[in-house]
């Protein structure tokens, strides 16, 4: 059964099937109904309430989509933890990640393999580190030659972990990405840039900004349609 929070820092919960899944409720001014979204890095619920709805009703609600929810949490990838063997995507190509203790605490490509050495505590966060170094350096330059296109100078780039954005471009000028992108097929990657880089010219979703993704990237369709049925899976790393 679900169960409203006691107190802030106490998460709602779901009992699916003997598994308890946190639901975090918020309360969004502008929402007009209630949704359900999947935490593909948590495996956690996201329950969005208009303001009017209290957090008894929407635990109600949740509750009444627990076959929904079951399907989709079950449908999930399987986690894939950056530790020795683990096969892991750069650019959408499967890379191995074999730990050296022997060799110097640095992590390296060496053809299909990300090899790291130094401790084997400290596996998983220098992977890390480096993969969203890479993303860094990555993102900046594509970000510039996209920008050059556009007879604009090479943005600001900055790095984050969001869950429901792939990249984003502030009224600044400013671009933010998912280091995850890394990730993801070069298509996937390019069309996300090109996305963003395009409202540097069009702070909107109009025909002239599709028009310009379409000139900066070849296959934005193909690019989405992949975010659609795959973009869950990026998250299931780490």
């Amino acid at each position: 059964m679900a169960r409203e929070a006691l107190s802030r820092r106490e998460p709602a919960s779901l009992d699916l099937s003997g598994r308890q899944v946190q639901v975090r409720v918020r309360k969004v001014r502008g929402a007009r109904r209630m949704t359900l979204r999947i935490d593909a890095a948590e495996d956690a619920v996201d329950l969005t309430l208009p303001r009017w709805v209290s957090v008894a009703e929407g635990l109600r609600f949740a509750e009444s989509k627990r076959d929904w929810l079951e399907r989709r949490l079950d449908a999930l990838p399987p986690r894939v933890r950056f530790e020795c063997g683990a096969r892991v995507p750069l650019h959408g190509e499967t890379h191995r990640i074999r730990h050296d203790a022997s060799a110097l605490p640095m992590v390296w490509r060496a053809g299909q393999e990300i090899r790291v050495g130094g401790p084997a505590r400290d596996v998983a966060a220098r992977i890390e580190a480096w993969i969203k170094a890479e993303a860094k350096r990555a993102l900046e330059r594509r970000a510039a030659e996209k920008a050059a296109l556009l007879d604009l100078a090479p943005p600001a780039v900055r790095l984050r972990d969001t869950r429901s954005l792939w990249g984003s471009c502030s009224p600044a000028g400013h671009l933010s990405f998912t280091w995850r992108l890394l990730l993801a097929p070069e298509i996937v990657f390019d069309y996300v840039v090109a996305h963003e880089v395009a409202h540097l010219k069009h702070m909107n979703h109009g025909k002239r900004f599709w028009s310009l993704v379409e000139r900066l990237t070849p296959d934005a369709d193909g690019a989405r349609d992949w975010l659609r049925r795959e973009g869950a899976r990026l998250h299931r790393y780490g």
